[in-house]
Parts: C-alpha cells; sequence; structure tokens
C-alpha cells in the first residue's frame, strides 16, 4: 500500500494495529453485508476486551457471534439481540454489557460521529428506560432526548466493489449499516469482492468515497443465508 494506493494483500495486514479493549465499529445487518472475513481475523488475533457497535451481534457460529464465544467482546452496543442465543445468555447473565439503542438512532450516532457532530436531539427514546439521565428540551411542543455520536479506532465494513483508491459500491440491501460505519472508524477497512482499476467505477454511483477509507481487500464470502423459506 502507497501513496493513494489503498489496498493491503492479507487480513492480517488489514487489521494491523487492532489491540485489547479497542471500540470496533462493524457493519451489517443480521448476516446481510457483513464483514465475514475480517470479523475472522479479529478472532484470529485473540484481542480482549472489545466494545463492538453494531445492529445486532450476527447468529451463533457465525459473524460477530464467533467474537462472543471466545469472550472477546466486552461490550456490545446494539439496536437488537436478534436470534443469537449466546448473545442473549452472556446479557441475562451480566457477563456481557450491553447497550440497546433504537436502530435508527445507532444509525444516526455513527452517521453524526463520522460527520464531526458530537450529539443530536432526537425523539425516539422519549418517556422511556432509554432516556434516563439524559437531556431533554422541548422543540415545537415535543419533547427532545440528547443522543451522544458514536466513532470507533477501527471500522469494519463490507462492501460490492472498489477501486485501488477506497471507493467503494454496496450491493442492494447490503449496504444497510455499512456506509455509516464507513464514516466514522479513526481507521476505517473495507473488504470487497472485487477491486478494479481507478476510473472504472462511476463517480455518481460511488456510495462511500475513499477519502473515509484507509485500507481495501479483496476477499471470497461465504455470504450465509439466515433464514431460508420455501413455499410448498
Amino acid at each position: 500500500m502507497s501513496g493513494l494506493d489503498k489496498r493491503v494483500y492479507s487480513y492480517e495486514e488489514a487489521l494491523d494495529g487492532l489491540t485489547d479493549n479497542m471500540t470496533v465499529l462493524a457493519g451489517g445487518f443480521g448476516i446481510c453485508g457483513i464483514p465475514e472475513n475480517l470479523i475472522a481475523e479479529i478472532r484470529r488475533r485473540g484481542v480482549k476486551g472489545l466494545t463492538v457497535v453494531s445492529n445486532n451481534c450476527g447468529i451463533d457460529g457465525f459473524g460477530l457471534g464467533v467474537l462472543l464465544e471466545d469472550r472477546q467482546i466486552r461490550k456490545m452496543i446494539a439496536s437488537y439481540v436478534g436470534e443469537n442465543a449466546l448473545f442473549e445468555q452472556q446479557l441475562l447473565s451480566g457477563e456481557l454489557e450491553v447497550e440497546l439503542t433504537p436502530q435508527g438512532t445507532l444509525a444516526e450516532k455513527m452517521r453524526a460521529g463520522g460527520a464531526g457532530i458530537p450529539a443530536f436531539f432526537t425523539a425516539t427514546g422519549y418517556g422511556t428506560p432509554i432516556a434516563e439521565g439524559k437531556e431533554v428540551r422541548e422543540f415545537d411542543g415535543r419533547k427532545y432526548i440528547l443522543e451522544p455520536s458514536i466513532t470507533g479506532d477501527f471500522a469494519i465494513v463490507k462492501g460490492w466493489k472498489a477501486d485501488h483508491y477506497g471507493n467503494v459500491i454496496y450491493r442492494h440491501t447490503a449496504q444497510n449499516f455499512n456506509p455509516l460505519a464507513a464514516t466514522a472508524g479513526r481507521i476505517t477497512v473495507v473488504e470487497v469482492e472485487e477491486i478494479v482499476e481507478p476510473g472504472e467505477l462511476d463517480p455518481a454511483h460511488i456510495h462511500t468515497p475513499g477519502i473515509y477509507v484507509d485500507r481495501i481487500i479483496q476477499g471470497s464470502f461465504e455470504k450465509r443465508i439466515e433464514k431460508r423459506t420455501v413455499r410448498s
């Protein structure tokens, strides 16, 4: 990797500098559009005490769920538990610190963090336990609570295509939380299915500009399906 070329060629290099007790922002929704190989590298490195910010924590045995198995996550900031039995178990036992956040608020926390906005007011959560201890203000007769934004030491992101400069395109619903996470990491690492030559991506179709991306790596993906339904 040199100059504007942000390509790296090993997952070890992609997550160089990741250490214990850091905050990691992870894109994905359920197990759709998750940076599965970067998660596997975090597991391989064995770092502990992580605070992970993601919409949820994968499923048992896949995605972020593998980091729960190895007790690498100290705190999870997410919008729901999902169908991860281990997540539920560690939450109820008090082994895992969990900060449940409304989904739209979580998205805006990352977007605001990436935009350099330290906090914002939202009506979501007012009058519920979510609002406890938070500043309340009234605008046009409606009550709002002050929510701090979120940034992280690392952001791990899954894209579809990228060029050497780190300009990224996501595919369909796999976009989800990925572009939000990409803006809010001190070091943002994106793994993609294909890296193309500069100039091959239509500038009008780029979702995450390369200015936000520090490292880009091409990988292969399992793309597991969480729920498969068939019609008889």
